[in-house]
């Protein structure tokens, strides 16, 4: 089986809307600092060129919460590889994510970070899904939102190939 990748939003769309968020985010958060929490491993990418856009002090700590295998679909366990490295408690905490799309691992990511008392806590995604939620997820900040195909690149990978690319493609398989 070999794939092809079709390009569904180019690397000139992503840098504008990640250029409009940060000025959004930076308006929320005026006078304040805020604590990213970037999701490993797809979310650094989108992290690192948001947090470049960003007008307010930023600190940055980084977690792996996992429910995929090596396939396309959610396995639906999810279990924390890497937590923080440092306390949120009454931080303004803003979970940057690359994809929502079952809603089940950021519901637990959030309910997990909630726990720990942070000042506030927001969610920010580059894509959002929200056509193949079972978990309701409120998410702040969407970058774009679009339809129930596999994509990668711009951080999301496909068995661990593609993160790398500059735009976001869906995924075609070849039999």
């Amino acid at each position: 089986m070999s794939e092809e990748i079709r390009v569904l939003i180019s690397e000139e769309e992503i840098e504008e809307r990640i250029r409009e968020m940060g000025r959004q985010i930076s308006e929320f958060y005026q006078g304040e600092s805020v604590h990213l929490v970037s999701v490993l491993k797809g979310g650094v990418f989108f992290t690192c060129e948001l947090a470049k856009r960003l007008s307010v002090p930023v600190s940055l700590d980084f977690m792996s919460v996992s429910s995929y295998g090596d396939g396309t679909k959610s396995s639906g366990v999810v279990k924390v590889v890497k937590d923080l490295d440092e306390a949120i408690e009454g931080k303004h905490v803003l979970v940057v994510e690359d994809i929502v799309d079952s809603g089940r691992t950021l519901s637990y990511l959030l309910d997990n970070l909630r726990s720990r008392k942070p000042k506030s806590l927001r969610l920010c995604t580059l894509l959002d899904k929200p056509e193949r939620r079972v978990t309701d997820v409120r998410v702040d900040y969407t970058g774009f939102e679009i339809p129930d195909e596999f994509v990668v690149g711009y951080g999301l990978d496909y068995m661990q190939h593609y993160r790398n690319l500059p735009y976001i493609g869906v995924v075609e398989l070849d039999a």
